[in-house]
């Protein structure tokens, strides 16, 4: 199957063509007719499907080929609106709009919080066809009647389950509220819990359904490993790695912001470039760290687990869990941003003592063992027992559920190895998850706060958003 066989317009076919496109993903293989047919879709596809072409294509098909209607001042309305959940996926979709609509006449822009927003009033002022926003921004902009939403005809709910864990459900809510009841509404999110399944019946109208690459689900194109390591030994194991093997691309995880910043304080000082990206950073550093990442003249990008979301780079040939993810699903995200589009990634785990638990829930997930090596000189410690991970005033991992020793206030270990000093008491919000606490799963701290420093309601219902 080609783009050409699709049924898109010539112009787009060009665009695609240059961006070293021939041949359509699954879902776009898929999507692309739903959407240039006039029909809702609910798409269950996560990042590096190809899912944002999945959408972007047939939304730019379908008002290239209708006239906008401009108002009395002879401005275009926003006819398509796209929501996404984090500054740098609404900055990368939109990058995506103007690469396939290079060769339409259609306008765009994106939209998020931490920047000024007269410029984007200004923009607002002359006109855009397609507006691609985050859910606070956007709402900041409609209280102040900066922007009408009222000639919408095509509505983009991405990575909804994400939306979700980062509480936006209200937001989504009050944008739903001001939208046209007539539109073209199309849901993508990773996986399908109650609460999407809820906003989907609220939102979409008898929509095809549409299911590529579950979450539970490894790419076997990407070398899974695990180098079980010392808990002190991790930040030099790391440094030996990319040393040793000359990684030039390298994207680490680790569960905190702190421990972000405090890896990449020790990767400079071993004289790797390094850069984090995590809630804390302003949009200009998140941006300048990413397009240095990807152009190549940033070795190591050093990412929080939300701050990561929509990350999308060709070709990324390694991804590093510095620490493994307390949620086992994120394994899965995290590893999926490399070995896309055929080519082949490795994902390399430092895993301690303290993580096991976290580790036999991935491989529980996966359905898969992991293969182990240790690196001589980088082993654990005879004897070394486990002790609990602090994330804020969170403990989990086999210390906290084993009765390891819990760690003195200020003294929280919330990344290993000396690259976290992760939370002690309410430092601002982080950007590690806490799923609901189920029998026989590790590290799973009943009714304790999440990592983003919110609190569970009481007995809350399974995979329902906290707030």
């Amino acid at each position: 199957m080609s783009f050409e066989s699709l049924g898109l317009a010539e112009p787009l076919l060009r665009a695609v063509a240059e961006y070293g496109y021939t041949t359509p993903t699954p879902i776009q293989a898929q999507a692309i007719p739903v959407v240039l047919g006039g029909g809702d879709l609910l798409g269950g596809a996560q990042t590096g499907t190809g899912k944002t072409a999945g959408f972007t294509l047939p939304m730019l098909h379908r008002l290239m080929t209708t006239p906008a209607v401009c108002d009395a001042r002879g401005r275009i309305p926003i006819r398509a609106l796209v929501l996404t959940p984090t500054r740098e996926l609404a900055a990368q979709v939109e990058e995506s709009v103007r690469t396939y609509g290079k060769y339409s006449k259609l306008t765009s822009m994106v939209m998020f919080g931490g920047v000024g927003m007269q410029p984007q009033i200004d923009k607002l002022k002359r006109g855009v066809d397609i507006l691609v926003a985050t859910p606070g921004r956007l709402l900041d902009h409609h209280q102040q009647r900066t922007l009408d939403l009222s000639q919408v005809e095509i509505f983009v709910l991405d990575e909804a389950d994400r939306m979700l864990d980062m509480g936006f459900i209200h937001d989504i809510k009050k944008v739903l509220a001001v939208l046209p009841q007539k539109k073209q509404s199309l849901l993508f999110s990773a996986t399908f819990s109650d609460e999407i399944k809820a906003l989907a019946d609220r939102l979409l109208n008898a929509p095809a359904l549409i299911e590529v690459a579950r979450r539970n689900q490894t790419n076997d194109s990407i070398a899974q490993k695990v180098h079980p390591v010392g808990r002190e030994r991790k930040k030099d194991l790391l440094i030996h790695l990319i040393k040793t093997h000359d990684w030039d691309q390298v994207l680490v995880f680790t569960r905190m912001k702190h421990g972000a910043n405090r890896l990449v304080e020790h990767l400079l000082d071993a004289g790797i470039s390094a850069m984090a990206i995590h809630g804390n950073k302003s949009q200009t550093a998140r941006t300048k760290a990413l397009a240095e990442f990807k152009t190549g003249d940033l070795t190591v990008l050093v990412a929080t687990d939300i701050a990561a979301r929509g990350i999308d780079i060709d070709q990324l040939p390694h991804v590093v869990n510095y620490e493994l993810p307390n949620v086992p699903e994120d394994y899965v995200h995290r590893i999926g941003r490399t070995g896309r589009a055929g080519a082949q990634g490795e994902a390399v785990s430092l895993v301690c003592v303290d993580e096991n638990g976290f580790l036999r829930d991935i491989e529980r997930l996966i359905k898969r063992e992991i293969p182990k090596e240790t690196v001589p000189g980088f082993e654990p410690q005879p004897g070394e027992k486990p002790e609990p991970i602090v994330l804020g005033r969170m403990v989990i991992g086999e210390g906290a559920s084993r009765g390891g020793h819990r760690p003195a206030a200020g003294g929280s270990r919330g990344s290993h190895g000396g690259g976290g000093g992760g939370g002690g008491g309410g430092g601002g919000r982080s950007d590690s998850r806490q799923a609901p606490s189920r029998p026989g799963t590790a590290g799973r701290a009943q009714g304790a706060p999440r990592g983003d420093g919110r609190r569970p309601s009481p007995a809350p219902s399974r995979g329902a958003p906290k707030r």
